[in-house]
């Protein structure tokens, strides 16, 4: 029992900072491995309803394409009816008895004759719908056709990155247990009820620019000076988190004063 003491006296409290800021660097690393895991899967599922999408938009355009078709073969059935209309009513015009069934008759050929300008210029407008509507046809199946290669590579990705990731995982999960075996149950404790609490899953940040590097409230000079001191573990009084002096976190080179 005394060895043990003795043994927790002797990590420092520079050795205890060093061990959670090296805990949070293996730990920040799992969450960036697990938010790739989580955003390949979300550009795969972009990708699959967007293929969903053109595919509904490529049904669309069959079925306007056909409705055109149609509507051409009926506009030239009805100038087909409307010219047979024509030849009826000018033969019947040379058996008239009379100027005014001869003006009926004429009246007939003349509507027949619009209505036959009419349907060919309906034909015309369709006839340009219709290639237009083709065209995007065309081009929404080049768009299909790529999204279902990127869609492939990115599943193919995937399986690659979820099959490499989970090994870097559990090396890191290895070293997670190696640095927790060098910690002491209560601070590790506090570590993980951070950690947990934390929106970032930071629980240990250093000192940047003269603030917090979790919350970056301003932290004031004294505090800082005792926090490079490395005597006591000092938590960020804003968001709890604790706080380690830049040289620590190995972002500045150390400075010698004088």
């Amino acid at each position: 029992m005394a060895t043990e003491v003795k043994t927790e006296k002797e990590i420092s409290v520079e050795d205890k900072l060093r061990a959670l800021y090296e805990l949070q660097k293996v730990y920040s690393k799992i969450d960036e491995i697990r938010n790739l895991r989580d955003e390949l899967p979300l550009e795969v599922q972009d990708l699959e309803d967007e293929i969903i999408g053109l595919n509904t938009r490529l049904e669309n355009y069959k079925n306007e394409i056909e409705e055109l078709e149609t509507a051409i073969k009926t506009k030239k059935l009805e100038i087909e009816q409307a010219r047979t209309k024509i030849e009826k009513y000018k033969e019947q015009q040379e058996n008239v008895r009379n100027n005014r069934e001869y003006d009926n008759l004429s009246k007939e050929i003349e509507y027949q004759t619009l209505e036959i300008e009419l349907c060919e210029k309906r034909i015309r407008e369709y006839t340009v719908a219709l290639e237009s509507k083709k065209e995007e046809q065309k081009s929404t199946m080049e768009i299909l056709s790529e999204r279902r290669l990127d869609l492939e590579q990115k599943k193919g990705e995937l399986n690659e990155i979820i099959s490499e990731t989970k090994q870097e995982e559990e090396r890191l999960r290895e070293q997670i247990k190696q640095i927790e075996q060098r910690m002491e149950p209560r601070l590790l404790t506090a570590f993980k009820r951070i950690r947990k609490n934390s929106r970032n899953g930071l629980s240990v940040v250093p000192v940047q620019r003269d603030a917090c590097g979790g919350c970056f409230n301003k932290i004031p000079a004294q505090r800082q000076l005792d926090i490079r001191s490395r005597k006591k573990i000092i938590v960020c009084e804003y968001c709890g988190r604790i706080l380690v002096d830049p040289e620590l976190a190995e972002i500045l080179p150390p400075t010698s004063e004088g």
